[in-house]
């Protein structure tokens, strides 16, 4: 392990108490390669799911955060700035094509210094615990490293921390580590170029399935940030996403 900070958050300042307030669990762990480069690619339920896992997993994960946690004024703002840059965790501008190529290729290195790389491929939190659309980035980094992709199912973060709330929630945690995937033989398996958009799109699209397989739950076939916004300006949600409960 070679962050200080990343030890101390998870064995002496966050890691003890949670263990004991959220009893976290994991299975598969032996789905994770014990060295070398590999994408762990989750569901996102909740800020703490960026607690829980390293927690659970001894390798070392570098996240890519976005940029928002690192900008943030006020106390908190500063908690969450000095938080996350000690951890050496890595931040994304969204909805910016010049930074986002440039937070890609910060994930590339994290790889080919052999690390493990934590990602979500929905881009940001569920608004309803359902799975969302992936957006590209997690199949292009994986197909231009050949890194393997190690689905990860979130059970119960939703409840320990829902959105908007910042104080942790006694909800017992568990974490579901699948097969690895191999981008490129998968994308060659459908006749498809590891260089090509199809091919990107292809391989998210199927980390998406595995997760929804993984989880239970239902997907839609929407990203999650266009359904926020549209939740956001008290329209409700878009025409083809709403919960089976309000369909």
């Amino acid at each position: 392990m070679h962050n200080k900070w990343y030890w101390v958050f998870k064995n002496i300042l966050f890691g003890p108490a949670l263990r004991v307030y959220n009893r976290p669990e994991i299975t598969g762990l032996s789905n994770l390669p014990s060295s070398g480069p590999a994408i762990l690619a989750s569901n996102h339920q909740s800020v703490m799911d960026s607690f829980y896992l390293p927690l659970l997993v001894s390798r070392q994960i570098t996240f890519l955060a976005k940029s928002e946690y690192f900008t943030g004024t006020g106390f908190v703002g500063a908690l969450q700035r000095w938080f996350f840059t000690s951890v050496g965790q890595v931040p994304i501008e969204r909805g910016n094509e010049s930074a986002a190529k440039d937070a890609l290729d910060a994930a590339e290195k994290v790889l080919a210094k052999g690390d493990v790389l934590g990602i979500y491929p929905e881009g940001t939190r569920s608004p309803d615990g359902r799975i969302y659309k992936a957006k590209t980035g997690m199949a292009r980094i994986a197909l231009n490293t050949g890194a393997p992709i190690v689905p990860v199912a979130m059970f119960g973060s939703r409840k320990a921390n829902p959105i908007g709330s910042w104080i942790v929630r006694p909800a017992k945690v568990r974490i579901a580590l699948g097969a690895p995937i191999d981008p490129i033989a998968y994308v060659e398996s459908k006749g498809l170029d590891p260089a090509s958009r199809e091919a990107q799109r292809a391989l998210a699209d199927h980390v998406q399935r595995i997760l929804t397989d993984m989880t239970g739950n239902e997907y839609v076939d929407m990203y999650a940030a266009d359904v926020k916004a549209h939740l956001a300006q008290g329209l409700g949600y878009p025409e083809g996403a709403e919960p089976s409960s309000l369909s």
